[in-house]
């Protein structure tokens, strides 16, 4: 009498469906909880994919993600020392990856995102995790895994029963972002910013998609008249808006640090509330209410998701800061990070929301911006002056002609900068600090840092 082969619920991929995936051949029969391409992050129950990379072959490391707990392995050649009966023997093991990423977003009716953008695309996945996560089964992208090897192996791990699934593409070179798409096949597809360079790159997101498709857009990116253009060019006839842009779909009111992160006022078609992230990223406003107009589209309501925001909470990466210097009373509030243009406009934003104590003053303190390459002094002093920047000091190594053109500026070196700064900040003042690392402008920081007195309140990640 045969036996019968019957797999747990938690299974993820059996031999048969896996075979049938991937065109490949199956001796014996096994079932997998998971799927791993690194054999170093195997977890017991895994089905290892050995891909083939420029410098690393996965089949060398085949045993080892047996030895980890590994079920079975998809190869494209025999394996020394492993039984033929715990291998799936494929052509091509990335092309097999692929095919089972396919088949695991046919074989479940989720609503699919898709986040692409230059920066707050991994914060926006977190985020819409946790918030979908309390409106029914959500799957995501994990680490970051967004490119050609991560967006098919994040869609071979959804599970047949989900309802939400979200998957990050990284933005790489042209029509590379076009097979992800393709294979994600996104009901939602959501471009958190882009720059001039970055807009055909950006729409290639929306391949996957059909004209009941909907595209949701930053409208205070500079590129969104470009953008909106180029999604209804390729047929997409749903565009939502997100952002301090009174026309915005899904409108940030107001933003104000608070101290266990921001307090938002905002209107989401037309449901106005107000909500306490404990996220402080500069672009944390944005990638909420870019998440609440997700919810509210997909789910139709909002009350889970905003309860959901409020308890997010999230812990990854560093290079913004909100500091309190002087008396926590009447303090200093010091906003520092790197030179990156996107994250100094961000930086620019929170600075005019942050009120000055009566008397006190705005202050942007610049640095020699390395990663910001040669730009017009506009890039500079239009966001200086639309946020009502008091005082500008600039080290002599600032770029541009900043330091010819700010109003009342100061150019001392980068170490007098340090010796001066603390000394002149009164209670009160709002003191942004904008720097390359890579230039040694961390000098000042740390001076800033060393004040005493100051009280640290919360992280800012950009």
């Amino acid at each position: 009498m045969a036996s019968t082969f019957k797999a747990p619920s938690s299974t993820l991929w059996t031999s048969l469906d896996a075979a049938r995936a991937t065109g490949g051949a199956a001796r014996g029969r096994w079932y997998a909880t998971g799927v791993s391409i690194d054999a170093r992050s195997v977890r017991p129950g895994d089905l290892f994919v050995a891909i083939c990379g420029e410098k690393v072959d996965g089949h060398d490391f085949v045993q080892d993600a047996f030895a980890a707990g590994a079920v079975a392995a998809v190869v494209h050649r025999p394996v020394a020392g492993v039984a033929s009966d715990s291998l799936l023997v494929v052509p091509d093991t990335l092309t097999a990856l692929e095919d089972m990423a396919r088949a695991a977003r046919g074989r479940c009716s989720a609503k699919m995102v898709g986040i692409t953008g230059m920066a707050g695309k991994t914060a926006t996945r977190n985020m819409l995790q946790a918030v979908m996560s309390s409106c029914g089964q959500a799957h995501a992208s994990e680490q970051n895994f967004n490119d050609h090897w991560g967006v098919p192996l994040s869609l071979a791990r959804m599970h047949a029963g989900t309802d939400y699934g979200i998957v990050e593409m990284g933005m790489m070179g042209e029509d590379e972002l076009i097979p992800l798409s393709l294979l994600t096949r996104p009901h939602v597809a959501v471009i958190t910013n882009c720059t001039h360079a970055q807009i055909e790159r950006s729409t290639e997101i929306i391949s996957g998609m059909d004209a009941h498709g909907i595209a949701i857009l930053n409208r205070d990116n500079e590129q969104f008249d470009i953008l909106r253009h180029e999604a209804t060019a390729q047929g997409i006839l749903h565009v939502f808006t997100f952002g301090y842009h009174e026309k915005s779909d899904a409108r940030i009111v107001e933003c104000l640090p608070a101290s266990n992160g921001q307090r938002l006022s905002v209107d989401v078609l037309g449901e106005a509330f107000t909500l306490t992230l404990r996220e402080t990223s500069l672009y944390a406003a944005h990638n909420a209410v870019a998440t609440l107009l997700v919810a509210r589209l997909l789910h139709g309501r909002l009350d889970r998701a905003v309860a959901a925001l409020e308890e997010f909470d999230h812990k990854q990466g560093a290079g913004h800061e909100i500091m309190e210097l002087h008396d926590p009373h009447n303090p200093v509030a010091l906003i520092e990070g790197n030179g990156r243009l996107s994250s100094m406009q961000a930086a620019f934003k929170v600075t005019a929301l942050i009120d000055p104590g009566r008397g006190a003053r705005r202050i942007a303190i610049l640095g020699g911006m390395l990663e910001l390459g040669n730009k017009n002094d506009a890039d500079f002093m239009l966001p200086l002056k639309a946020e009502n920047v008091d005082l500008v000091y600039t080290c002599r190594s600032a770029p541009g002609r900043i330091c010819d053109t700010a109003a009342n500026q100061q150019t001392p070196p980068r170490i007098q900068l340090a010796e001066i700064v603390p000394d002149v900040l009164a209670p009160g003042d709002v003191v942004m600090v904008k720097g390359s690392r890579g230039g040694r402008f961390n000098v000042v920081v740390e001076a800033l840092r060393s004040f005493a007195g100051k009280r640290h309140i919360a992280n800012i990640n950009g």
